[in-house]
């Protein structure tokens, strides 16, 4: 009896410590991107269709935001990079939770909202309409195809994208061309877009050495910065991160206006 519950007590230690170390195996990468200059001033957009409705809401070029509080750069797309013969990571169980969620992109004020989206092959996008007046939403994807609807006001429309693709992909409307954003779709939840103030996060990465790709609509790929105080290169927006358990943060990560020069 004694000799069978020492073996109950031994495997229940080991399952304890089994479950730390998997508890363990994953860490969120950080990252702060600002604007090393001057921040400039958002230019007007010029309203040429639905004059009545679209000038009230004064849409502006969101190709670059940057807070002019602390200088934070918004929109800047972070995501893990896969060749085709890369094995493919594993998932972390929180985002099971979204597997199949729907992800909303809206015409709003005539402007999409978000103006950057991020979208797993799993999911489903749903393309709205708050406006009083129709749109149409154009995404020029690649590996899935592009698809063109007319959203009516008040509408929308649910759309599965099943490939992955290699880059971000355009969104616009023809009935009003000021308007354009970005959607990127990957087979996987490695990715992330940076807020109002420059943060980016992704959460629950596999620890082990990973490529992730940075992209900005404006700049492109992230390739010239500073970190740390030092001038870096990352060839094609590619850095190779060491992903810890916990915290993995790359610090401010400054950007001089030569890169979003047009």
């Amino acid at each position: 009896m004694r000799r069978s519950t020492s073996i109950l007590i031994a495997t229940l230690a080991v399952c304890l410590v089994g479950t730390s170390v998997q508890a363990a195996e994953w860490g969120d990468l950080k990252a702060t991107f600002v604007f090393d200059g001057d921040a400039p001033e958002a230019a007007p957009l010029k309203v040429t269709s639905d004059v009545e409705f679209c000038s009230k809401h004064k849409p502006v070029d969101e190709s670059l935001v940057i807070n002019s509080e602390n200088k934070g750069i918004a929109n800047v797309i972070a995501y893990m990079y896969l060749s085709r013969s890369s094995a493919k990571p594993p998932i972390h169980s929180s985002y099971e939770e979204t597997a199949n969620a729907k992800v909303k992109l809206d015409n709003n004020k005539c402007r999409f909202e978000p103006h950057v989206s991020v979208l797993r092959t799993t999911q489903t996008l749903v393309i709205g309409n708050s406006d009083e007046v129709g749109h149409n939403c154009k995404v020029d994807a690649i590996t899935n195809g592009a698809i063109n609807y007319t959203i009516p006001a008040g509408g929308s429309m649910d759309y599965e994208f099943k490939l992955a693709e290699r880059l971000p992909s355009k969104v616009s409307c023809s009935i009003h061309p000021w308007m354009s954003g970005w959607l990127l779709i990957k087979d996987n939840p490695y990715m992330g877009v940076s807020d109002k103030d420059g943060k980016l996060v992704i959460k629950n990465i596999p620890v082990g050495t990973w490529t992730f790709q940075f992209w900005q609509e404006k700049s492109g790929y992230v390739s010239e910065l500073k970190q740390d105080g030092k001038t870096t290169e990352w060839r094609r927006g590619r850095v190779d991160i060491t992903i810890k358990p916990g915290d993995n943060d790359l610090g401010e990560i400054k950007l001089a206006p030569p890169l979003f020069a047009d």
